[in-house]
């Protein structure tokens, strides 16, 4: 990640500012709080009379956490694990490391999170554009792991995962409940190594165990076709480090090409580095705000178009689903606000908020979430996703009869 003006990064004192939310596989993603499910008694009356009593103050903070905290309570447990766990020698390494994990989760945030040495240098590779393991990205969505997308030609890809699927298990380890980082590290392998996977998937009457050998992924971010009718297609399949200058080089071939109109197809791309997602944007967006940035104190800072805008005057349908995310979202939530594209599909993911990674000085990181992102037109995307202006979904059937229903109408709209 050494190309700060191009990858999108804002390095100050070991401080990275990037835009995932993913890990590929695995990039660090989502999850959508979940219901609480409340009993019902069938003999009840229907309606709760006035003498009955209330549940009040169910949001009070609880008194031990209004007091102030005495550290020494730290080394007290540490002492008890040392002297009682019947697995010793309990490592006092791993109880430091460990407590600073928890330190960070108790943010309850699921994009801030705490890597050790290790878990730093692998996921600073992964974001530089290779690693080894299965090639999907993977987030909690409602409380449950999820697949938000395989990665083009990726062994997860050829092995049948789909966007949206749950892994119910990794390896026989059930994975309700699991931390995202946990099962990360599951998942993730050297290359040549099996790892098994249940999954469910919606009009699936059982799970399916899914044997995938692990390979190293390298993400080719970019590619570009000409399509029927001298239209232009360019799949943007992930904003790493190599996007801006392969995005920069597709601009000069879709220009010399001179198309009747563009398709930009962001479906399943997880998003990646801030100023990558500025730089597409700027393609079609040549004043004006590409993406806002809102901090917990409604303060906000603008990032503004870089101004070439090189596709303005070209008709384009930008192609987005529910794999779609972060970066990606800010690119059509720009062109959609602006109107220099349409956008068809289905509503992407609802990742919209910022991250910072601050590197220690052991080699760990910590990755913790400052802001929201806003499109120009103030929409917040955190949760709420982007919803298309035309919404096709892209049935089973569909996919298993090699059919595209959105490309299709992506065409269409472009004749």
């Amino acid at each position: 990640m050494d190309q700060a003006n191009l990858a999108g990064e804002k390095k100050s004192g070991g401080i990275k500012r990037f835009f995932t939310g993913y890990a590929v596989i695995v990039f660090i993603i989502a999850s959508f709080l979940g219901g609480l499910i409340i009993g019902e008694n069938k003999n009840a009356p229907a309606k709760i009379s006035e003498e009955q009593g209330k549940i009040v103050n169910k949001e009070a903070e609880p008194e031990y956490l209004k007091k102030d905290v005495d550290f020494g309570l730290y080394w007290n447990v540490m002492d008890i694990i040392k002297q009682k766990y019947l697995e010793q020698p309990a490592s006092d390494s791993k109880m430091f490391y460990g407590s600073l994990a928890g330190l960070v989760a108790s943010l309850g945030d699921p994009y801030s999170m705490y890597f050790d040495p290790e878990t730093a240098q692998k996921f600073n590779e992964e974001l530089s554009g290779a690693f080894e393991g299965i090639g999907a990205e993977v987030g909690i969505k409602n409380n449950r792991l999820t697949i938000v997308a395989p990665l083009p030609d990726s062994p997860a890809e050829k092995a049948g995962l789909k966007a949206g699927d749950k892994v119910y298990a990794i390896d026989d380890i059930d994975t309700t409940g699991i931390a995202l980082d946990y099962a990360v590290s599951l998942i993730r392998g050297q290359d040549g190594t099996e790892v098994k996977l249940l999954i469910s998937r919606d009009g699936l009457d059982d799970a399916q165990e899914y044997k995938i050998i692990r390979a190293v992924i390298t993400i080719k971010s970019v590619e570009f076709t000409m399509k029927e009718n001298n239209i232009a297609y360019i799949k943007l399949s992930y904003f790493n480090e190599d996007t801006a200058g392969e995005f920069n080089r597709v601009i000069q071939e879709v220009l010399a090409k001179n198309p009747k109109g563009i398709i930009l197809d962001m479906r399943n791309n997880p998003g990646g580095f801030l100023n990558t997602a500025v730089g597409v944007a700027s393609a079609w967006v040549e004043d004006g705000p590409i993406v806002i940035e809102e901090f917990g104190d409604k303060t906000r800072d603008d990032y503004p178009a870089e101004g070439r805008a090189n596709f303005k005057d070209y008709k384009t349908v930008v192609l987005v689903n529910g794999g779609s995310a972060s970066a990606s979202e800010i690119v059509a939530g720009a062109l959609q606000d602006y109107g220099k594209a349409t956008l068809v599909g289905e509503k992407t993911f609802g990742k919209g908020s910022v991250q910072e990674l601050e590197s220690l000085k052991d080699g760990s990181a910590v990755k913790i979430t400052i802001a929201h992102w806003l499109t120009p037109n103030g929409r917040l995307i955190d949760k709420e996703g982007i919803k298309p202006d035309v919404e096709i979904k892209l049935s089973k059937e569909d996919y298993n009869a090699d059919k595209d229903p959105q490309m299709d109408k992506a065409l269409e709209l472009l004749k």
